[in-house]
């Protein structure tokens, strides 16, 4: 059967003969394809606010840092208190051979920067130039720390974003500018526009970074918070976790059992696990999408049959005449697949237009933006899927109207 203008005319007749029933089944599908694709959309979205947290993450990382120890241990009480010294790391590198990327961190927490009369609080951070392997630095202006300020203890600092925008003006240049924190006049060297939101070693965004050996000189340290390490490629986080807890508890006579004294951050297996979760939401959304969109097409299966049953002897007239089954069958399925069409691409347009208006608001103002949004791909998905099932939505209203017999349809009349 040839789809002529005669033909869309007649499966428009037909769609529209009983408007109510039309619109209620259309509903069916529309809410079914808005459903899995809103939700599809959510999903990226979810994806995209969870994976945010780890923004600049090495995926092959791990942090190490002291706490009290659990048990007591040649001639020392529980709960002694001990700290990393900067020995520790090369200690380590010498000692952990899987150990790729290793650096010392030391934090001042709650400081408060000052310009002219503008102030912001925050986290000063003393760092080495290869702390950018295990959180990528974002700089927007300037450079980040090198070895020549680590080399000279230079009194340079690369400010957070945040922290840029509570003491400079919007757009305004802090590049060469100075910022007094604790009576320590630091010139700014660069601006980081990374987030950290993981909240390990503190938010990018409100941090200060100074050279370590400034850091060390300027506040008398002989102690660093946290090692941060990265794994060789082929080498597994949780396998540096044996081989560096006992490096540690040796040099700091800490019970080899001890659980509680060495702190150990695998971000490998949080990786890991946000990506098993997602994987579970992904499927989570496709079930309940999927299940919503068979439903409607149940809806347009039942309302073709009773169209079919209704125009039974208008079949048989046709059968009469010389129609063949075949073209009773491509009429029948030309209005399934017509009707699901139009609802159906209604419920995606509608879904994305939903998904674009969350997006605006939820990144209003971020740093980070959060994709809601479904993919070109995903939506020409959808309308294949679409497609498919309004075309097995007639397959059972056709074979029942290509069953239909001229001389018992026109009897029935």
């Amino acid at each position: 059967m040839r789809m002529d203008l005669d033909t869309w005319e007649e499966i428009f007749i037909t769609i529209t003969r009983n408007k109510t029933r039309s619109l209620l089944t259309a509903f069916g599908v529309f809410w079914g394809i808005f459903m899995l694709v809103a939700l599809m959309g959510g999903g990226n979205g979810l994806k995209g606010f969870m994976t945010s947290n780890f923004e600049g993450f090495a995926s092959n990382s791990c942090f190490v840092w002291p706490q009290q120890t659990g048990k007591a241990y040649k001639g020392f009480r529980k709960g002694r208190g001990w700290d990393f010294e900067i020995n520790d790391v090369e200690r380590l590198r010498r000692n952990v051979r899987g150990i790729d990327v290793i650096t010392p961190t030391v934090n001042k927490w709650g400081k408060t920067a000052v310009v002219g009369d503008k102030k912001s609080t925050c986290i000063i951070k003393g760092l080495y130039p290869d702390y950018d392997a295990i959180e990528k630095q974002r700089i927007d202006r300037g450079r980040f720390i090198n070895d020549i300020d680590i080399h000279e203890a230079r009194k340079v600092c690369v400010i957070g974003n945040r922290v840029y925008e509570e003491l400079f003006l919007k757009g305004e240049d802090p590049l060469g500018r100075y910022i007094r924190v604790d009576g320590v006049y630091y010139r700014v060297i660069g601006v980081n526009v990374s987030e950290g939101n993981i909240q390990i070693n503190g938010e990018a965004s409100e941090s200060i970074v100074i050279p370590y050996t400034t850091m060390q000189q300027t506040y008398n340290l002989d102690y660093i918070d946290m090692v941060c390490i990265t794994a060789k490629p082929g080498v597994k986080v949780a396998d540096l976790q044996q081989e560096i807890e006992p490096v540690v508890k040796r040099t700091h006579l800490i019970a080899p059992d001890d659980k509680q004294a060495v702190m150990f951050l695998n971000t490998e297996a949080l990786f890991s696990m946000v990506d098993n979760l997602l994987v579970g939401i992904n499927g989570l959304v496709i079930i309940v999408g999927i299940g919503t969109l068979l439903a409607g097409a149940i809806g347009v299966s039942n309302i073709m049959m009773v169209t079919v049953k209704e125009r039974t002897t208008e079949i048989g007239i046709r059968r009469a005449i010389g129609a063949h089954p075949r073209d009773i069958l491509q009429q029948v399925l030309s209005e399934s697949m017509v009707l699901t069409a139009i609802a159906g691409l209604a419920g995606v347009s509608f879904a994305v237009l939903v998904l674009q208006a969350v997006e605006i608001v939820v990144n209003a103002g971020a740093n980070n933006p959060v994709i809601f949004q479904i993919s070109f791909w995903t939506a020409i998905g959808a309308t294949l899927l679409l497609l498919t099932l309004g075309m097995l939505a007639g397959l059972a209203p056709a074979f029942r109207a290509m069953a239909i017999k001229p001389i018992e349809a026109i009897r029935d009349e």
